[in-house]
C-alpha cells in the first residue's frame, strides 16, 4: 500500500511539474514563432473595430494577451493599448525608433530600440525591469552603397525597416533572451536581470529575429551567413553561406523550422530549405532577383512567403519547393503571412492588406486599404501597382538622394510591412501611417 501511494504521488509530482513547464513555454509570445492561429473556414477582414495613432511609422509587428496588444513605433514609444477599444494603457519612452517587435514571457515585454538598448518592461504597467546595452544600433549602411553617389557618403540601407526581436530560451529553472544587434553580435543574457550570458559575433548587422527549436537558435544577418547555434552555449553548430554580390548580399528575414527543416529567404534572391541538424541544403527556390524579407508559415505541407519585386505570396511545396501557385499583390511583400483556419494575411507595400482562401489556389481573396493609400493611389502608384521608374520620373537613380525621395514618396501610401497577430477573431498590424489597425474577421457561418 505505501509502495503505490508513494507511485501515486511521484505520479502527479510528474504531471505537475510536466504541466507547469510546458506552461512556461506557452506563455512565451514571439510575432514571427507563433504564425499559425486558432480559427475555422475562410475568414475575411470585415470591419474596422478602432485605429491607434503613434507619431511615427510602425514597422514593428504586434502581440497581444492578457487584454492588451503591445507595439513599437518610429516615434521612439513602446505601446499598450486595450485590445477591445484600442485606448492606451501606457507607453515607455526609449531615446530612438522602435523597430524591434516584442517577445512576451513572465509579464515582461522585451524589445529593442535604435537608442542602443535592449529593454525588458514590465507588461502590466510599462516600468522598466533592465536594460541591455549594444554597442549602436544603426541602419544597415554602407559608404556609396551599390555604386550610387556621392561616393564618399555612408548611406543607410532605405530597405532595412526591422531591428531584431528578442527570444526567450527556457532551460529548467533559467530562461535567457536572445536577440541580434547592429553590432554583428547575437547576444544571450538573463531574461530576468539582463546579465550577459553568451555573445557570438558574425560580420555584420543582424537585424532578423532569432527562431529557436528545441536547444538550437537559428537566424542570418547581413553578412549573408545563416547560423546554427546551441541556445545554451552560444556555440556554432553550422553555417550556410548565401551568394555575396552588389545589392543582393544579406538575410533580413527570420526563419521557420518544421518537421526537421529550417526555411528562410534571402536576398541572394533565392529562398532556402535546409536540414535542420546539419545545414545541408534540400532545394532552394529562385525568387526572379526578388529579395525576400519575409518570414514563411508553413501549413498543409506549404510554405507560404513574401517577395518583393514579384509583389507575390508564394506558395511552395515544402518538400520539394515545387511553386503550386503565386497570388500577386500591387507592391512589395515585406509582411510576414498570419494563418487563421483557410485564411491567410498580409499585408503589402503600396498600403493593402490581403486575406486569402488557402483552399482557392489563389483565387478566392478580399482586400481593405489605408487611408492614404486611397488618397495618394492615383498621384503615386501606375495602374494601381507601387513602380519605382514610374514616380522616379526622370531621376538619376544613381545618386542616393533621389531614392530617398521615392522612398518617401511611397511612405505616403502607409506601407505594411508589420506582421499581423490574431486573437479573438480580430486582426491586428501596423502601418507606415503610424497607425495600429484592429479589425473584426467574419465568422464562418
Amino acid at each position: 500500500m505505501k509502495k503505490n501511494f508513494t507511485l501515486l504521488l511521484l505520479y502527479f509530482f510528474l504531471i505537475f511539474t510536466s504541466n507547469t513547464f510546458s506552461q512556461n513555454k506557452s506563455d512565451i509570445l514571439n510575432p514571427f514563432s507563433n504564425r499559425i492561429f486558432p480559427g475555422k473556414g475562410y475568414q475575411p477582414i470585415q470591419d474596422l473595430k478602432w485605429k491607434f495613432k503613434t507619431e511615427g511609422k510602425i514597422f514593428s509587428s504586434p502581440i497581444v494577451q492578457n487584454e492588451t496588444v503591445y507595439i513599437g513605433s518610429e516615434d521612439g514609444y513602446f505601446y499598450a493599448t486595450d485590445e477591445k477599444s484600442g485606448t492606451l494603457k501606457w507607453k515607455f519612452k526609449t531615446n530612438g525608433a522602435v523597430h524591434s517587435s516584442a517577445s512576451l514571457y513572465n509579464d515582461i515585454v522585451y524589445f529593442g530600440s535604435f537608442d542602443g538598448h535592449y529593454y525588458a518592461v514590465n507588461a502590466k504597467t510599462g516600468k522598466e525591469i533592465w536594460r541591455f546595452k549594444t554597442k549602436g544600433e544603426h541602419w544597415y549602411s554602407e559608404i556609396g552603397m551599390w555604386g550610387m553617389k556621392p561616393s564618399d557618403l555612408l548611406m543607410a540601407d532605405l530597405w532595412d525597416f526591422y531591428l531584431s526581436t528578442p527570444v526567450i530560451y527556457l532551460d529548467n529553472k533559467s530562461a535567457l533572451a536572445i536577440f541580434g544587434s547592429s553590432d554583428g553580435n547575437i547576444y544571450a543574457v538573463d531574461a530576468k536581470n539582463g546579465s550577459l550570458k553568451w555573445n557570438f559575433q558574425t560580420k555584420a548587422a543582424i537585424h532578423s529575429t532569432p527562431v529557436l527549436d528545441k536547444s538550437t537558435v537559428y537566424f542570418g544577418g547581413w553578412d549573408g551567413i545563416f547560423y546554427a547555434l546551441d541556445a545554451k552555449t552560444g556555440k556554432e553548430k553550422w553555417k550556410f553561406s548565401t551568394e555575396i554580390k552588389t545589392g543582393f548580399t544579406g538575410i533580413q528575414a527570420s526563419a521557420a523550422v518544421s518537421d526537421g527543416i529550417v526555411y528562410f529567404g534571402a536576398r541572394d534572391p533565392y529562398f532556402f530549405a535546409l536540414n535542420a541538424a546539419t545545414g545541408k541544403v534540400i532545394w532552394k527556390y529562385n525568387a526572379e532577383n526578388s529579395w525576400i524579407l519575409s518570414s514563411a508559415v508553413i501549413k498543409n505541407n506549404t510554405v507560404y512567403v513574401g517577395t518583393s519585386d514579384t509583389y507575390a505570396l508564394l506558395a511552395l511545396d515544402a518538400k520539394t519547393g515545387k511553386e503550386k501557385y503565386r497570388f500577386k499583390g500591387n507592391g512589395y511583400v515585406y509582411s510576414s503571412p498570419a494563418i487563421a483556419g483557410n485564411t491567410i494575411y498580409f499585408g503589402d507595400f503600396s498600403g493593402n492588406f490581403f486575406d486569402l482562401n488557402l483552399l482557392s489556389d489563389g483565387k478566392e481573396s478580399n482586400t481593405i486599404s489605408t487611408e492614404n493609400r486611397n488618397k495618394y493611389a492615383e498621384s503615386i502608384l501606375n495602374n494601381n501597382l507601387l513602380d519605382f521608374g514610374f514616380v522616379a520620373k526622370q531621376a538619376d537613380l544613381s545618386i542616393y538622394s533621389e531614392n530617398k525621395r521615392i522612398m518617401d514618396e511611397f511612405y505616403k501610401l502607409g506601407p505594411i510591412v508589420s506582421s499581423p497577430f490574431i486573437n479573438n477573431n480580430v486582426i491586428f498590424y501596423g502601418s507606415a501611417d503610424g497607425y495600429l489597425y484592429a479589425y473584426n474577421l467574419k465568422k464562418e457561418k
